[in-house]
This record gives structure tokens, sequence and C-alpha cells, in this order.
């Protein structure tokens, strides 16, 4: 028994995306570059909180072993990967697979105010959340509006 497919435009446009991508603006997989390649970037909420900025990143079916976050020269550094676990197994025939796999890097630059000794990382949930602290006594500065 044979099966339909319903045209997806949109599908298409990213199946071209995925085959122009080795020549227009991914090195390291055409041309031997050594630049890092990075398969997918996972969503992030950056929040502001009174003492505290908050980085809240879906990290869903990664294991914490496998996520690092850094901190250097006030950009936070959130990497890791996320490993494809099943097999093609004998008799399943997948129709889509939507889900990305392979490792993932985000950066972000904070504030001055940031203190970088100040950094706490947890997760649950497949959230990972990264806490770092406002160093004390560090007002918030006002910048006037002025008229021409």
């Amino acid at each position: 028994m044979s099966s339909l497919l319903k045209w997806d435009p949109v599908r298409e446009f990213e199946e071209f995306g995925r085959r122009l991508a080795p020549w227009f603006g991914r090195p390291g997989r055409a041309g031997g570059s050594s630049m890092p390649l990075f398969d997918w970037a996972p969503s992030v909420d950056v929040a502001e909180e009174e003492n505290t900025y908050v980085v809240s990143a879906e990290l869903p079916e990664i294991k914490k072993e496998d996520t690092k976050v850094s901190m250097e020269n006030g950009v936070l550094t959130v990497s890791g990967e996320r490993r494809k676990e099943h097999e093609e197994k004998k008799g399943v025939r997948y129709h889509r697979i939507e889900r990305c796999y392979g490792s993932f890097l985000r950066s972000f630059t904070l504030p001055d105010d940031a203190d970088p000794s100040r950094v706490t990382a947890t997760m649950k949930d497949g959230v990972l959340k990264v806490r770092i602290e406002k160093r004390p006594g560090t007002p918030s500065k006002a910048i006037p509006i002025g008229s021409e």
C-alpha cells in the first residue's frame, strides 16, 4: 500500500536550504573548514529581576553531562549536544522527523553590572536556568532624552 504525503511548500524550501547550506554560510561541511558547525539552537528566554539576570533555555532530552555553561569577558555561553539515541529498527518507517539532534551553542553579552563570580546553573524538567547576580551597589543608568 502506498501512502500520499500532503505537499508542503515550506518543507521544500527547508530541503532546498539544507542542500545549499554547505556552500553558503555553513562552514565545516564543505571545503574542509576547521570552524565548528552547530546543528540547532535551543529556545531561550532572558529576564531581569531586581538583583539578578535569569537565562532559561529549553533543552529537552539533554543530559546535564552533555551541557556546558561558561562566562568569559561578559559573555554567557551555553553549549552542548542532543544525541540521537534511537536506532532505525527493522520494520519501523519514520514518516517525519522534526526534532533536531547534534551540537548547539548560544552566546549572550551581559550588561556591565552582571557579576561573573556569582553565576549558578540548574536543570529541571528539560529547562536549564542560569542565574547571574548583579554587582551590589551598581545603580541603573538613566539616559536623558534631549531635543534637537
